[in-house]
């Protein structure tokens, strides 16, 4: 086992298991849609992740770095589309509600793109490419370990999370109970925002 791999893993199991925006969202949706309905949301963090983990590799931390204006303007947006999803979460029907179906689970493409505003992936991304790549290393070899990595930790601990949603909306036994839980979900996000800016 390479010498770098343990603390690695350690950063991408801190990364993949801690609280953040993504996994009280996939908490919220597993309350609300159950793991199935769950699934397009789960593979588009998996996917906006790795995606922004190569790109921060291949260079875009050296833009932020040149640019810090622009990380400024994405914590914004991202706190923005946080509260937008906040609010969403709030007012999500319940499972065998009165079928408005107000609500619906976050879109593969939506989570995805996502990851480009979330101020807990950008941070860890940005710290990934400074502590694990090597300057004039073989990019392709350690961006393939350092995704291979994150993607085995991540996908498995956003399924755990949304079966704990799932459990949870199982446990409730009324609208009014869920919409408690919904609104707690959506309490957390915002509190997530604070915690970002602070």
């Amino acid at each position: 086992m390479p010498d770098p791999f343990v603390p690695l893993f350690l950063f991408a199991f801190a990364g993949a298991w801690t609280p953040g925006p993504n996994n009280i969202m996939v908490t919220a949706s597993g309350q609300s849609f159950g793991l199935m309905r769950t699934w397009p949301h789960i593979l588009g963090v998996v996917a906006g992740f790795s995606i922004l983990l190569i790109a921060f590799g291949l260079g875009l931390s050296q833009l932020f770095a040149r640019y810090p204006q622009l990380h400024g303007a994405l914590r914004v947006a991202g706190a923005v589309y946080l509260f937008y999803l906040a609010w969403r979460i709030a007012t999500a029907s319940a499972p065998g509600g009165d079928g408005t179906a107000r609500a619906r689970p976050i879109r593969f493409g939506e989570a995805l793109l996502f990851q480009w505003v979330n101020v807990k992936g950008l941070t860890f991304a940005a710290g990934v490419n400074a502590a694990f790549m090597t300057p004039g290393g073989d990019v392709v070899r350690e961006l393939t370990t350092i995704v291979a990595v994150f993607t085995a930790l991540t996908l498995p601990s956003l399924v755990v999370y949304c079966l704990f949603g799932v459990a949870i909306g199982r446990w409730l036994n009324s609208d009014r109970a869920r919409r408690i839980v919904n609104h707690a979900f959506a309490a957390l996000i915002v509190l997530s925002i604070v915690l970002l800016f602070i």
